[in-house]
């Protein structure tokens, strides 16, 4: 079952989110030989990132830039990594530079290479990283997504084919109906594999689509994604009435404003 977290605006929400994004790292990493993360993109992305180098710079040890934790991506566009649309280029702006976070612990996809071989080398760097054997699905630790107006979460649209849906590997290539198309995206496997699922949704135009998300029905990527995850929390700026289809364990309305 899902928590859910309510916050007044989206300031408070991107607070929120990397004030309890940074006590989960530093609680969860402790026990853990290699603590892995997945970032995604978004317009939260950059208010949450900075959010997130705040709180790190005001925490009395390191949790995001501890050796332990390893940086990857819950999907990226296929376009180099200085282009204004990647999710790297962000993350390394607001994030991994103002941090001094080294490059050995940033595991990005190469969004400017082969599709096919981009997908196949991140999964290849995050088997390695966490010692899974092929039969199994590595589990990151972490992965924060968005949540989109159609209810997609990082490159798993609707619609989407079932060769993407379906699939058992960590990455596969896509073409999504957002610019730019061609895409690489962690699997609904492979999502559904991670040791927790933080789903972030702001903005207008997402009520409706949040509020669907919970139906056991729905065929919306983030449904598929709310039923699949063993743990997994839901963070909004939403108003309250917008969520009422999501099991409420815990509301933080106004929280870290």
């Amino acid at each position: 079952m899902p928590l859910l977290e309510h916050h007044a605006t989206p300031e408070a929400l991107a607070r929120a989110v990397a004030a309890r994004l940074r006590e989960e790292v530093a609680a969860r990493a402790a026990a853990r030989p290699v603590f892995t993360l997945a970032l995604s993109g978004g317009r939260l992305a950059a208010r949450l990132f900075e959010e997130a180098v705040a709180a790190e710079r005001a925490g009395r040890t390191s949790a995001l830039t501890a050796p332990t934790v390893h940086l990857f991506f819950a999907d990226e566009r296929c376009v180099p990594p200085e282009h204004p649309e990647s999710n790297f280029a962000l993350a390394r702006a607001h994030l991994f530079a103002p941090l001094g976070v080294p490059a050995e612990r940033i595991h990005r996809l190469r969004g400017e290479a082969d599709p096919a071989a981009a997908a196949a080398q991140a999964e290849q760097e995050l088997r390695a990283l966490t010692a899974t054997p092929p039969e199994a699905l590595p589990r990151l630790d972490l992965v924060l997504l968005g949540m989109g107006e159609d209810g997609h979460v990082a490159s798993l649209f609707p619609d989407a084919p079932a060769a993407v849906t379906e699939s058992r590997a960590v990455y596969v290539p896509v073409e999504g109906p957002k610019p730019p198309p061609r895409r690489l995206t962690l699997t609904c496997a492979a999502l559904a594999a991670a040791r927790a699922l933080w789903v972030v949704v702001s903005g207008p135009g997402k009520a409706a689509t949040l509020a669907a998300a919970w139906q056991p029905d729905s065929p919306l990527p983030v449904a598929r994604v709310l039923r699949a995850a063993a743990e997994v929390r839901v963070f909004t700026d939403l108003p309250p009435a917008a969520a009422e289809a999501v099991p409420r364990v815990r509301e933080a309305a106004g929280r870290g404003a």
